[in-house]
């Protein structure tokens, strides 16, 4: 896997090998992070993060801090590996638990921005419906959704973008103030 923009731009960094994760391809990691623009400053929350692709993109582009949560230990083992091999210790925290038991010990965190991608074979909808209470007031989450299921709607927020990619989507949720 590669780097798509930013200071790391180009920049090569791994995936964790097995079918318990899917990475996001390039073509749909170039899009979420054009559709959020500028992020310069901002705080992430990567949840589901497998590769910790979305966070160190993040990073790369400008995001203030990153925290990249994930269950599978092999996975977790792989994020901490490509964050020294990049130099990115310091810019990006890794979590090493459920997203759900995660949300719960961490009741009073919130992020500018929220990006989920739950194994298509564990959607976990409620759990992804609790990330809308860790959004900063106007935050936005992106959830990659697979197109065969229909789109979740949570409340406290509003769908303010859609876009296809064969086999996946991306959702965009703005918080309601």
């Amino acid at each position: 896997m590669r780097i798509i923009a930013g200071q790391l731009k180009g920049l090569n960094f791994n995936a964790p090998i097995g079918h318990k994760t899917h990475p996001m391809s390039d073509k749909m990691r170039g899009s979420l992070f054009n559709i959020l623009g500028d992020i310069n400053g901002l705080s992430f929350l990567d949840v589901f993060s497998g590769s910790g692709a979305l966070s160190i993109e993040a990073i790369s582009r400008g995001a203030a801090s990153a925290e990249a949560i994930e269950a599978d230990s092999r996975a977790a083992k792989v994020i901490r590996a490509n964050l020294a091999k990049l130099n990115l210790t310091e810019h990006i925290k890794v979590s090493e638990a459920f997203v759900r038991s995660w949300l719960k010990t961490m009741p009073n965190r919130s992020f500018d921005i929220i990006l989920a991608d739950p194994p298509y074979s564990d959607l976990q909808t409620a759990t992804v419906a609790k990330l809308v209470d860790h959004l900063n007031p106007s935050g936005l989450l992106a959830l990659s959704w697979p197109s065969s299921e229909p789109i979740p709607e949570f409340g406290g927020v509003k769908i303010v973008k859609n876009k296809q990619y064969g086999d996946a989507q991306l959702v965009f949720y703005r918080k309601i103030s």
